[in-house]
């Protein structure tokens, strides 16, 4: 009988950390999510503005397959389910042209960050 106190009241005070671990998780998922996007956002803004949209335009990196700036793909178990994509979008405001340009990032095949920018030429 002790036994099976002992082990209702363990549960109940391991239970806060369990989901306490898993909050964490999500949340350095998030934040890894957020500077792969910043960092594809980077490369794109620092691409020629006349060059962005054959470039980028559609631009995917499948699941497990996230690229640095020369091109090498990560090969850290942290990357294995992180995919990412570019989609560019022309835009004229007032005679101004502009690109809207947005990185999403996907973990397991959900949308877990999304930056988007405006670019114009300078």
């Amino acid at each position: 009988m002790a036994t099976v106190v002992l082990g209702i009241a363990a549960a109940g005070i391991l239970l806060p950390f369990t989901s306490g671990a898993s909050a964490r998780v999500e949340g350095m998922r998030r934040t890894l999510a957020a500077e792969l996007a910043r960092d594809l956002m980077e490369r794109v803004i620092n691409t020629p503005c006349a060059e962005i949209m054959t470039s980028y335009n559609g631009y995917a990196e499948p699941q497990g397959q996230i690229k640095d700036d020369r091109g090498v793909v990560f090969t850290d178990s942290n990357y294995a389910k992180f995919s990412r994509g570019v989609n560019c979008e022309q835009r004229t405001v007032e005679g101004a042209k502009f690109i809207l340009v947005t990185v999403r990032v996907y973990y397991s095949g959900s949308e877990i960050a999304v930056v988007n920018r405006l670019i114009s030429e300078k």
